[in-house]
């Protein structure tokens, strides 16, 4: 098994295409053709994690955050970056990060955390755009089923929990083969009329490559007419955030308990108790700030997060709960969700979970 097979895997769970504009994932050092020995899952990569793969032998660390994320200029072991990455080389390491992939993903992060907190019928939070393209092409009225069939196979034409949707439309389509060609229907040099069918799907944007691939193999003609919109629509299980029910409502004071309990929080910094209980429960893990006014809008009794600053807590507005248990608290759980992952994709491999302490934060 080389590299890029396991980086495939991963990115049947958080394809790369998902990922925030501003973050830097996939493969970041190493060489994608390398034959792995052993994969260590972390957090994030620090020198006592790369330390931690050569004790055990994995050549590929498979990282949540991203240990290179503005540009590098120079490698002289200055930061704790450079060191990281010239660590890596000198011992043949690749390192892999996944972050807002994963983030956005329907059974990512954010998912992770619902399951933790025992939250039901989960949704996500904010749902990401652009991510939807539609697909319309001009078949030949016999091969339209053939047509349509292999692009639902490719992934064409999920709406939800809508499988094989689909729009056809009936017409007459014209074309002159020219010298040179190798028409399927008509002759060189003559106009051709032939009875179609304009077939539109909708996608994910990151199967276009293999929605295309199986568009060309099926369709008879020997030059395919086809337009890519991306459409306006949002991703329903794509994107930041999630939100979910618990059980049984609580009490605030009894829900801050279960944060402390079940994410292992040493503190947990929120906003006022406003007296009501809590059931309707919005996460999002990692700095989540942004995500205040999309869980009042979605009527979220609390929003489970990180990173709020000062003033950020004055705008719960007496309408919601903003509960921070620590950046690294929200994201713990996401290097198990890799293993675990990882494991039922590649059973009897060697794959670790990192027992190096990554936690820049103490608590006194």
């Amino acid at each position: 098994m080389i590299v890029k097979d396991v980086t495939d895997i991963l990115e049947e769970l958080a394809p790369l295409s998902q990922a925030e504009d501003f973050d830097n994932v996939g493969l970041l050092v190493g060489d994608a053709q390398a034959e792995v020995t052993g994969i260590l899952v972390t957090l994030d990569t620090l020198e006592n994690v790369i330390d931690e793969a050569i004790k055990k032998s994995c050549n590929l660390v498979v990282s949540f955050h991203p240990i290179i994320f503005g540009g590098l200029k120079k490698l002289t072991g200055r930061t704790y970056v450079e060191r990281v990455v010239m660590k890596a080389i000198a011992n043949n390491i690749s390192i892999y990060a996944i972050h807002t992939a994963l983030d956005n993903a329907w059974e990512g992060v954010n998912a992770k955390i619902c399951e933790v907190l025992g939250l039901r019928e989960r949704a996500i939070l904010i749902p990401k755009k652009g991510s939807i393209r539609k697909l319309m092409t001009y078949v030949p009225k016999e091969n339209a089923e053939k047509v349509r069939e292999a692009l639902f196979a490719a992934g064409a034409g999920q709406i939800g929990k809508y499988s094989h949707c689909s729009f056809n439309l009936a017409g007459t389509g014209t074309f002159r083969a020219g010298e040179g060609s190798n028409p399927t229907l008509g002759q060189i040099g003559s106009t051709h009329f032939e009875e179609e069918v304009q077939v539109q799907v909708v996608f994910r944007d990151d199967l276009q490559h293999k929605i295309i691939t199986a568009l060309k193999e099926n369709h008879p003609y020997e030059e395919v007419a086809y337009e890519v919109l991306t459409t306006e629509n949002l991703h329903q299980e794509l994107g930041m955030g999630m939100i979910g029910e618990l059980e049984d409502a609580m009490e605030e004071e009894d829900f801050l308990q279960l944060l402390k309990d079940r994410m292992d929080a040493k503190v947990v910094r929120h906003s006022e108790l406003l007296g009501k209980k809590i059931r309707k429960v919005a996460v999002l893990g990692g700095s989540g700030a942004f995500a205040i006014g999309a869980a009042k809008a979605a009527g979220a009794d609390a929003l489970v997060t990180s990173d709020l600053k000062y003033h950020q807590f004055y705008e719960a507005e007496k309408k919601i709960l903003l509960a921070d248990i620590g950046h690294f608290e929200s994201e713990q759980f996401t290097k198990t969700l890799l293993v675990d992952y990882l494991t039922k994709k590649i059973p009897n491999f060697a794959i670790s979970l990192s027992e190096s302490i990554t936690n820049p934060i103490k608590y006194f």
